[in-house]
């Protein structure tokens, strides 16, 4: 997919996860990195931000009152295409499928591949 890049500025990357360490762990590996973060601490919180246009998404399976893929199914619904990467304690085939039919490009598994996770955002995000 053609991502990124509005004026030639780099958008931020936006993490949805209602776990704070896991939240805030992210965010310092992003930005150590030379990343742009914007944080969110539930997928409500995400969908009311108006002003959230990020490069790409990172979405935790599990949270409330809305799943991960329950966001990215409003996402898709609502016609906003963000590339979607999905982490998961418990990861299965039936995730996998859902995530495919979302269109979610990557599911990973925690305690996350820092090095997969930094391709996906390198790819999403170009300089």
């Amino acid at each position: 997919m053609g991502i990124c890049s509005d004026n030639n500025q780099r958008r931020p990357i936006a993490i949805v996860d209602d776990d704070l360490g896991v939240l805030h762990s992210l965010k310092f590996l992003l930005e150590i990195t030379g990343h742009e973060v914007m944080t969110y601490t539930s997928p409500l919180a995400f969908l009311h931000d108006r002003e959230a246009h990020p490069a790409c998404l990172i979405l935790d399976y599990d949270m409330l009152p809305m799943t991960g893929p329950d966001l990215a199914a409003r996402l898709k619904n609502n016609g906003r295409k963000i590339p979607i990467l999905l982490m998961t304690a418990s990861p299965s085939s039936a995730i996998s499928a859902r995530a495919n039919q979302l269109g979610i490009e990557k599911v990973l598994a925690k305690p996350l591949d820092v090095d997969e996770l930094l391709a996906f955002v390198d790819h999403a995000s170009p300089t």
